[in-house]
């Protein structure tokens, strides 16, 4: 019987293997025992700070033992986590722990530098669980009184494309049945080791890697960042066998390694993963070549609590499709008015299915706007099936670029220029021009020591793209920015584009 909360999974894991090590971080190792121990400290701490079943608590971290502890905690009393990345600005912080109507803030001041600049600034005091420190509690906060919302068991704050926090409600139901999913796909055992550095503020860290972990009986390699040299020492040194990540991730294990001219080393991994943006053929093909074994690849969103597509470890793929729907999982592909369009063409990828999140946190009116009839979630993200079923992402909706009358999706330039010898990473945004229409720009981050040939570029492009579908500017960058999670920020790219 799948149990109803996710802290059970680490009691579960507590009594069956006290002893086992559970999380590695440097120079400390903790067990399932200790973890469960640490979560049971947290769990009387935040009771007695007046935490009540409903309430959310605001963890301003990086990725350590103490923030874990927190999250089995706010399960524990039926508190509402918000994670937030330390990394965040002071400003950030501030409108999501008003935005959340938060009871309490607390910083994993033990892990992150950036927690304890947050907790001085808040005037933190020590909480009982070491490395953590709790603000004054917020005795304005109301706790939420729809019982439709109860089995809540995290918020996700995201800006979407707005810029203005929205707070996904994501269920227990639907981590735990993801975590459960995610690790038979993965085939995850005791022997299996992830490399744990996605923040688990986010759906990425929270489902992918740290349920699925927990369910498989897998233990974590836990980091607070992303360190390509890091991680090679981890490849190589503490039986890493499973690597997951964003494309970007990928690229910049790539960059240093041709730069620093690392031979790496890897003798226990036996699966690697990317999801969370649209894969580049050329990213895809390059890491397979690395690692010699297959590139999985699949489609998630904070909206859903994991992943729902995944390729499968029997059925690699050639191509950069995003496999089949997980078990439960559903999907169509509509036209911008709502009906079912033929096999094979684009439109936005609509969702349903055990992990959809129970709506944005109290905002009604921004449910409402991408829930559909009949319980269908739209992503505002374009895909299409190909002939076997299976999904190919192409995009953002709202960035797809409207040329000449046309349509023009960026992922599918973008693969194109990925090609192209001397090319790192590239991105691709749309900047309104005065008559309505749209100009195709695209940022290029070269491979070390390259140089743009952009003549010979073009020629490329003239090759391969019709020319609506060809940028009118290409501009070198140094490096494409991106979040704690590693995704592209396509809206600075665009700003940056407008200044030119």
């Amino acid at each position: 019987m799948q149990p109803p909360r996710i802290h059970d999974l680490l009691e579960t894991r507590a009594a069956r293997t006290p002893e086992a090590a559970f999380l590695l971080e440097p120079g400390a190792t903790t067990t399932c025992a200790a973890l469960q121990a640490m979560a049971e400290t947290a769990t009387q701490d935040l009771r007695d700070a007046g935490v009540r079943p409903t309430d959310r608590v605001v963890l301003v971290a990086e990725n350590c033992a103490a923030h874990i502890a927190l999250l089995m905690a706010c399960s524990r009393i039926g508190a509402w986590s918000c994670g937030v990345n330390a990394r965040m600005s002071p400003g950030e912080i501030a409108a999501i722990v008003e935005r959340a109507d938060a009871r309490l803030c607390c910083f994993t001041t033990g892990a992150s530098q950036a927690a304890e600049q947050h907790a001085r600034r808040a005037g933190a005091v020590p909480s009982a669980l070491a490395g953590v420190m709790r603000s004054a509690t917020r005795e304005q906060a109301r706790t939420e009184p729809d019982p439709a919302l109860a089995d809540t068991a995290a918020i996700i704050f995201t800006s979407g494309t707005s810029g203005t926090p929205k707070g996904v409600m994501v269920s227990h139901r639907g981590l735990l049945h993801f975590g459960r999913v995610s690790a038979g796909v993965r085939a995850l055992s005791e022997h299996d080791r992830a490399y744990a550095f996605l923040p688990m503020t986010h759906i990425f860290g929270i489902g992918t890697v740290l349920m699925a972990a927990l369910t498989g009986g897998a233990s974590l390699v836990l980091r607070g960042s992303f360190s390509p040299a890091d991680m090679l020492q981890a490849l190589a040194h503490e039986q890493v066998s499973n690597l997951l990540g964003p494309p970007t991730m990928y690229a910049r294990l790539l960059a240093h390694i041709d730069s620093e001219r690392v031979v790496p080393r890897f003798p226990h991994l036996r699966y690697v993963y990317t999801g969370s943006a649209p894969l580049d053929p050329a990213l895809k093909q390059r890491v397979e070549r690395l690692f010699g074994q297959p590139l999985h690849y699949g489609y998630g969103l904070s909206e859903y609590a994991g992943s729902v597509f995944l390729t499968r470890t029997e059925a690699p793929r050639s191509d950069t499709a995003a496999g089949h729907a997980v078990e439960g999982g559903e999907a169509r592909i509509v036209s911008i008015e709502g009906q079912d369009v033929p096999q094979g063409d684009t439109g936005e990828i609509w969702l349903r299915g055990p992990g959809l999140m129970l709506g944005y946190f109290r905002d009604a009116a921004a449910t409402a706007q991408v829930m559909r009839p009949g319980g269908w979630y739209a992503t505002g993200d374009l895909g299409r099936f190909g002939p076997d079923g299976a999904l190919f992402v192409a995009g953002r909706l709202k960035e797809m670029i409207i040329r000449s009358g046309f349509n023009v999706y960026p992922a599918e330039v973008e693969a194109v220029i990925g090609r192209f010898d001397g090319v790192h990473l590239c991105a691709v945004v749309g900047v309104p021009e005065a008559d309505g229409n749209e100009q195709v720009v695209a940022f290029v981050e070269l491979k070390p020591g390259a140089v743009l040939d952009e003549a010979a570029l073009r020629a490329h492009l003239v090759e391969h793209l019709s020319p609506y579908k060809r940028p009118s500017r290409i501009e070198v960058i140094d490096t494409m920015p991106t979040t704690a999670n590693g995704k592209l920020l396509k809206r600075e790219l665009q700003a940056r584009s407008r200044l030119a």
